[in-house]
């Protein structure tokens, strides 16, 4: 027997070996890469563009929100084209890319917004739970970590399986060439890491998502709901 009184035995579950262990899906993983800038010269965009390719090259779908048009949180109905689109997209994707140009310290007001727009709940469904999110930004000066720290933290609120590693490219118009291509280099050597490591934990985790995210604090919440709604029925 177990020494817990605090805890509520139906619902204490031991962790399933079998659960971890679902059919493989064959399908290619499904990514959405966010960036956050509107510039013409945008280096988060075009470190997106080269993710993408990366993304592609280990066997991904994947897709980039374009945030022009995206209106303010609540300057405008979730019925708004861009707005649906995002929603849309998120919904599909399996993970995600978030890449933001580091601006006053932080990610930029672009950046936070395409984050507000995706629904951390609807209904009792959440939306984000469990996909996979790579971080990334690009700085005009010297490398920090700021940018990515703060998505990380969003990533953790929106209930995301943020991987280890991240990537941080400093002096950002030293690193791409005219054409918007990244020149070789440890930051380049670096997003390589970061897209290779996205694809593996998303094969890893996302048919088991459901699994991993199933809590015990949330199966005792919907038992209690389930018993207010009978007891309502019986009056």
């Amino acid at each position: 027997m177990s020494d817990l009184p605090a805890a509520d035995m139906e619902h204490l579950r031991s962790p399933d070996r079998e659960a971890l262990r679902r059919p493989i899906s064959t399908h290619p993983p499904r990514i959405l890469i966010l960036y956050g800038s509107l510039r013409t010269v945008s280096y988060s965009r075009f470190l997106a563009r080269e993710s993408a390719r990366l993304l592609q090259h280990f066997s991904c779908e994947v897709r980039l929100f374009d945030p022009e048009g995206l209106p303010l949180p609540d300057g405008a109905p979730v019925t708004h084209p861009k707005v649906q689109e995002l929603r849309q997209l998120s919904e599909w994707s399996e993970g995600q890319v978030w890449i933001s140009p580091e601006r006053h310290g932080a990610m930029t007001g672009i950046m936070k917004t395409q984050i507000d727009w995706i629904p951390l709940s609807v209904g009792s469904v959440r939306p984000t739970q469990g996909k996979t999110l790579a971080v990334m930004q690009v700085s005009g000066g010297s490398q920090s970590f700021n940018a990515v720290n703060q998505m990380r933290i969003l990533g953790r609120w929106m209930r995301m399986v943020t991987i280890p590693n991240q990537s941080s490219v400093a002096k950002a118009f030293q690193e791409f060439d005219a054409e918007g291509r990244m020149k070789p280099s440890s930051f380049y050597d670096r997003v390589v890491d970061v897209c290779e490591e996205l694809v593996k934990f998303t094969l890893l985790t996302r048919d088991i998502s459901d699994y991993l995210t199933n809590r015990y604090s949330e199966r005792r919440e919907e038992a209690e709901k389930l018993e207010q709604r009978v007891d309502l029925k019986s009056i």
